[in-house]
């Protein structure tokens, strides 16, 4: 009886991934949006940042110093600071967002004493199909837990294409149990359909990376 009832429970363990995945995708096939301003706190939390910790997701990500970097849907800016100091000094973060009450947020934080000798960070509210970058400017694109929100995603990976100098880096980090989580395919298949080149893939199911190479 004891034997049933542990393998009962390791098949519901097992279920869940894929019951809340299905759900989380009927409902997210029916609308799309960014994360709501309100869960700003959760998104930056020490919680979050332990399981997906910022070295571990700056190294996969292939960030290094003096790149100029767009943190593409950076929230309330869980993971801008520790970009801005892994560039260092004279490299740059763009922490770009659609909604002003997420740069706000990241605003306060950056106001904060232990943030007060960053100085490489820019923000910026816009679209992300509409970057005011130049054509070839940029490093490096990361994107964490945010291309799944975008209702046009090919149109915002042409863009980010575009503004990323040949040779230039996009890493999309997703982390389940996101409601937007995508698969791995699902994210190698995006960027290579958008005409990007498949560099690495890192981390597990529940917290990965995809990097790829503009061509």
């Amino acid at each position: 009886m004891a034997l049933k009832i542990i393998l009962l429970i390791i098949l519901v363990i097992l279920a869940f991934p894929i019951f809340w995945l299905s759900v989380a995708k009927l409902i997210r096939k029916l609308v799309r949006f960014p994360a709501p301003a309100f869960i700003g706190r959760l998104l930056d939390s020490n919680y979050r940042r332990r399981i997906q910790p910022p070295d571990k997701f700056i190294q996969r990500s292939g960030i290094k110093e003096d790149m100029r970097v767009l943190d593409l849907g950076c929230g309330s800016g869980a993971f801008t600071t520790f970009v801005a100091r892994a560039v260092g000094e004279k490299g740059k973060v763009y922490a770009f967002d659609i909604q002003p009450e997420m740069l706000e947020q990241l605003e306060r934080k950056l106001s904060r004493p232990e943030n007060k000798n960053i100085k490489n960070i820019k923000l910026i509210e816009g679209n992300a199909y509409e970057l005011p970058f130049d054509n070839g400017s940029l490093d490096l694109v990361y994107m964490v837990t945010v291309l799944q929100e975008i209702p046009d995603r090919n149109r915002a990976l042409h863009e980010v294409k575009r503004v990323l100098k040949p040779g230039g880096i996009l890493a999309v980090t997703e982390l389940f149990p996101d409601p937007d989580y995508p698969w791995k395919s699902t994210t190698i298949k995006l960027g290579k359909e958008a005409g990007f080149a498949l560099d690495k893939v890192s981390g597990n199911f529940f917290n990965y990376t995809v990097r790829f190479k503009k061509p």
